[in-house]
């Protein structure tokens, strides 16, 4: 009888701990970042150049978890090359993105970036970006925007440069 007891406590209990009382963790949202990237600013310099993502899981109780490599990534070009004044060109031209989340510039090069300065004095603003969203579990991140400037010369760029080298 007194087995009996405290084997139907147990199980009460253990029923308790597994159900967490209806209480789950579920995937909130996901979100991206660029890694090493300050200020929310990202660009993409020179032909090679290259932006690590990172994609974070969030979960309702507040864990992260990083499922960079698990994701599905959709690059979308906006805006135009400043070289040609056409369209940006959708991936794999101009940019690249590999399942670990690496953002690559690659050939044929483009210009997004046009200089409202001087040579001495260059003011920079961009003409077209890249959006990049990631998307897991039915969950689609916030957008990441990349100017890429991988061109050496354009128009208002007469100095050899592209955009901004940082």
């Amino acid at each position: 009888m007194k087995h009996t007891r405290i084997l139907a406590a147990l199980l009460g209990v253990v029923t308790l701990l597994t159900t967490s009382c209806g209480v789950g963790d579920k995937l909130a949202s996901v979100s991206v970042t660029a890694v090493g990237v300050n200020g929310g600013f990202v660009n993409l310099v020179g032909l090679g150049g290259t932006i690590q993502l990172k994609v974070t899981a969030n979960y309702t109780s507040g864990k992260q978890i990083d499922e960079t490599n698990f994701v599905t990534y959709t690059v979308t070009p906006e805006g135009v090359d400043n070289n040609t004044g056409a369209l940006l060109p959708s991936p794999p031209q101009t940019v690249t993105i590999d399942k670990t989340g690496m953002v690559t510039s690659v050939d044929p090069a483009v210009c997004t970036w046009f200089n409202n300065g001087t040579l001495q004095s260059p003011s920079w603003a961009f003409t077209g970006d890249y959006m990049i969203t990631a998307s897991y579990r039915g969950f689609t991140s916030q957008p990441i925007f990349i100017p890429v400037s991988s061109a050496a010369s354009g128009q208002g760029n007469t100095n050899g440069q592209c955009g901004p080298t940082a």
